[in-house]
């Protein structure tokens, strides 16, 4: 059917510049163009009622102004999906209300999969983490992440603290969170409303208890990487580790847990991190939640975002 006749519909979308040119990819506009669905960027600065009849908006914006354009819209035109609301989303910027989203998960007993979160502390006060008393029951070594989750670089400076040595550099409001080993290997789960895939990435290399008791101070995340990439070098420690080798966790169970996640927290459009205890090949932990993530870097993401933007448009199956 040609573009003249088929029902057209449009979908808005405001993302900041670099999100824009990762997410809005010429293969992205031609699967939508091809199913009807034009693709049209929103200026924030201006009214969203003064854009053209619009049947959905999506968006990754977090100023005061955008959302009370969101608001006026959504009171205007309460039939047109905004995926998501800023309410929702905000929840994703703190790492503790993030996680209490899986401890409050209301999800079936499974007699294989079990799931959950580690263990974590928060520090608010900085002095607190200069005496022994920060980790309350954890015992090192420990992550360190900011409190805040909001995407700047800062919510992204992490640290892996091996001793008390190690907190020194630590800044308040900070979360230690227990480290788990699991096999140097993270599942990067993507949520597209129905619509879930899951992807294998290298991870944190497992620690030792030898290494445990002689490793000191702490090492940032960065740094964790790049030695991760220089014994993936070593052929041995290759194969041992191979991503391909790796069982991925059942599709069924993480389409559940998916489907109860977009439930509970009202969003569609999300990825959560899950790890594998290597103790325990059933238990499995979130250790991460992120709102509109790079979709670019899931295979065949631009067919999976176009029949979204179809249910969406067509009022199916969003939350």
């Amino acid at each position: 059917m040609s573009d003249s006749i088929q029902e057209r519909y449009l979908v808005g979308y405001a993302l900041a510049a670099k999100k824009q040119h990762s997410f809005i990819q010429p293969s992205l506009i031609e699967h939508s163009r091809q199913r009807g669905i034009d693709l049209v960027k929103l200026d924030p600065t201006k009214s969203l009622l003064e854009q053209g009849k619009l049947d959905c908006i999506i968006h990754k914006l977090y100023d005061v102004y955008w959302k009370e354009n969101l608001h006026e819209f959504r009171e205007k035109c309460p039939g047109v999906p905004v995926i998501d609301l800023p309410e929702a989303i905000e929840r994703l910027h703190n790492r503790v209300s993030m996680l209490e989203v899986i401890t409050q998960l209301r999800f079936p007993v499974s007699d294989s999969e079990r799931f959950g979160v580690p263990e974590q502390v928060v520090v608010m006060d900085s002095s607190v983490l200069s005496g022994g008393g920060a980790l309350g029951e954890l015992k090192f070594p420990v992550i360190a992440k900011p409190l805040d989750a909001d995407g700047s670089a800062k919510s992204h400076k992490m640290f892996l603290i091996y001793d008390q040595e190690g907190m020194k550099i630590l800044k308040a409001p900070i979360v230690l969170q227990e480290f788990v080993n699991h096999g140097g290997v993270i599942f990067k789960v993507y949520v597209v409303g129905d619509h879930v895939k899951c992807v294998k990435r290298r991870s944190l290399p497992d620690i030792s208890e030898e290494k445990i008791g002689t490793s000191k101070g702490s090492l940032p995340f960065s740094q964790i990487s790049n030695l991760t990439a220089q014994e993936d070098k070593n052929i041995e420690y290759g194969e041992d580790r191979s991503l391909e080798k790796v069982e991925m966790p059942p599709l069924s169970f993480l389409t559940d847990l998916a489907k109860a996640m977009r439930e509970s927290m009202g969003l569609n459009l999300f990825n959560f991190d899950v790890i594998r205890d290597a103790k325990d090949a059933n238990r499995y932990l979130i250790i991460d939640i992120n709102y509109f993530p790079g979709y670019a870097k899931m295979p065949s993401y631009e067919p999976v975002l176009t029949e979204f933007f179809w249910d969406m448009v067509t009022k199916k199956n969003h939350v």
